[in-house]
């Protein structure tokens, strides 16, 4: 089995390009929901969470905005944060990535908003990023709720610039061009994959953080 991730910076169209890859019949597992899951009250991770930052939980509820106020500001708490999540969000990969192979996939995809930056490449056997010109970017960014400029350049600055991004991957998907180029391209790396043979998998065996 083929184990794909799936990357790309805020706004750039990864969760619609999962979802096209989903529909094409390929598994996805989606990173941020994870972390949802883990977050949401009576998650896996929210004791530890409340330990680390008491002020962000209250009443068994991650208050999330405030949360990211902490993080955002201050490297080591980020860094403590991932270092409660990252590994519970890594098992969880890794059922998901055994489940599909002994059900005979062919491809798995793994949606890892912060891949490069985490340095994960080498758990995949390709890396496909999701890009559209920087004007789409903000424009998609910017009418979400309560996204300001000053939010957008905080989060932009944490992030591998998109052009670094393209060239470490071993395919770029652009998304700017809307839903239809961008269901040619998947359907084309899926015929791709079914063609190949991973070896990733072997990796995420040997690896139990």
């Amino acid at each position: 089995m083929i184990v794909i991730g799936l990357t790309g910076s805020i706004g750039m169209g990864k969760t619609d390009t999962a979802r096209i890859f989903k529909r094409l019949g390929v598994p996805v597992f989606d990173s941020d929901a994870e972390v949802h899951r883990l977050t949401r009250s009576g998650g896996a991770a929210l004791a530890a969470i409340k330990v680390a930052f008491p002020d962000t939980v209250n009443d068994g509820q991650l208050d999330r905005a405030r949360l990211g106020e902490e993080i955002f500001a201050n490297n080591a708490k980020r860094k403590t944060l991932e270092n409660i999540l990252h590994p519970m969000v890594r098992r969880a990969q890794r059922r998901f990535l055994f489940r599909w192979a002994r059900r005979g996939a062919c491809a798995a995809l793994i949606d890892v908003p912060l891949l490069f930056e985490s340095r994960l490449e080498r758990f995949f056997d390709q890396v496909i990023t999701v890009s559209a010109a920087p004007h789409i970017q903000r424009q998609r960014v910017l009418a979400r709720p309560d996204m300001t400029e000053e939010k957008l350049e905080r989060i932009l600055n944490a992030q591998l610039p998109d052009l670094e991004k393209r060239k470490r991957a071993d395919f770029v998907i652009d998304t700017g061009r809307g839903r239809g180029p961008v269901y040619c391209g998947a359907r084309s790396l899926l015929r791709y994959w079914k063609t190949k043979r991973g070896g990733a998998l072997r990796r995420w065996r040997r690896n139990r953080a």
